[in-house]
């Protein structure tokens, strides 16, 4: 009998804990705690995301610092933006939320936020470190993951742990963070051959590639634990993940659902390394 993950319950644990995590930090050190969102130009799932994040700042007191620019503003004023937000010191954490304007050049942009106060855990010196198992702040829908593992007690040493995608938000993060935790990992991409024959040796398996039900029963494992990371839509236009989740469900012993499972674990991540990066900076 498979269990389902409920990602929607763990995060608002989560929440509640950070929240009173907040709380403690403002009482000892009389500061509050900052995260500034980036959105340049009006993409509507961007705006839906700094809307959700904004939101959750409130529910845990973090204060939100919302800048909103134009989608045909220059490079310059951007990095004018972000190095800024940089040096101030009511700032804990900076997040540029992606994909930006074509005409900007998003690395450049993303390597001005140091990585004391880069919470989504994308620059170099963060994945570098977290490469090297060294303390670092972490990606938040990887971290969010490992998480909803230690939530239900799975035990992930010297199992075989299989990640479907290789993106560098996603796929190489979690793949890194599953071998910290003495996993053997085998890290899966479009170039893969036999991926069927891979994904029948995973103890874990985790999908990530942004295909609808790409995830089908025949490659699953029996007893094999299932996490969904993908976010689709259905030939019926309905949400749905990389896994076919109605036939895949009976051949697992956990599995996290579309939605509800991985997705509020993401941004409670991202709170979480907010308050961490704001305890670091004293």
């Amino acid at each position: 009998m498979y269990k389902i993950i409920d990602g929607k319950a763990l995060a608002a644990k989560m929440r509640a804990e950070i929240k009173l995590n907040v709380q403690s930090f403002k009482d000892k050190s009389g500061k509050s705690i900052g995260l500034a969102v980036v959105l340049v130009g009006d993409d509507s799932a961007s705006q839906v995301y700094v809307r959700n994040k904004i939101k959750a700042c409130e529910e845990v007191g973090i204060k939100s610092y919302s800048y909103r620019l134009d989608k045909d503003t220059p490079q310059d004023k951007v990095e004018e933006l972000v190095k800024s937000l940089a040096s101030d010191k009511n700032v804990n954490g900076i997040l540029v939320q992606l994909p930006l304007p074509a005409h900007l050049d998003s690395k450049k942009i993303l390597s001005l936020i140091p990585y004391e106060k880069d919470v989504d855990g994308f620059c170099a010196e963060n994945i570098g470190r977290l490469c090297m198992n060294e303390d670092c702040l972490v990606a938040c829908t990887p971290n969010g993951v490992m998480q909803m593992f230690a939530s239900e007690g799975i035990d992930l040493k010297g199992k075989n742990a299989v990640v479907v995608g290789r993106s560098n938000i996603v796929g190489k993060p979690m793949a890194m963070l599953l071998t910290n935790a003495d996993a053997t990992v085998t890290l899966c991409h479009s170039k893969t051959k036999n991926l069927k024959e891979k994904c029948l040796e995973a103890d874990i398996l985790v999908a990530a590639i942004g295909k609808a039900k790409f995830i089908t029963a025949d490659m699953v494992k029996e007893g094999a634990v299932v996490i969904d990371v993908g976010m689709d839509r259905d030939e019926n236009g309905k949400l749905c993940g990389d896994v076919d989740f109605e036939n895949v469900k009976e051949k697992c012993s956990f599995i996290t659902p579309v939605p509800g499972g991985v997705g509020p674990m993401t941004i409670t991540m991202l709170m979480y390394n907010t308050y961490l990066a704001a305890v670091r900076s004293l």
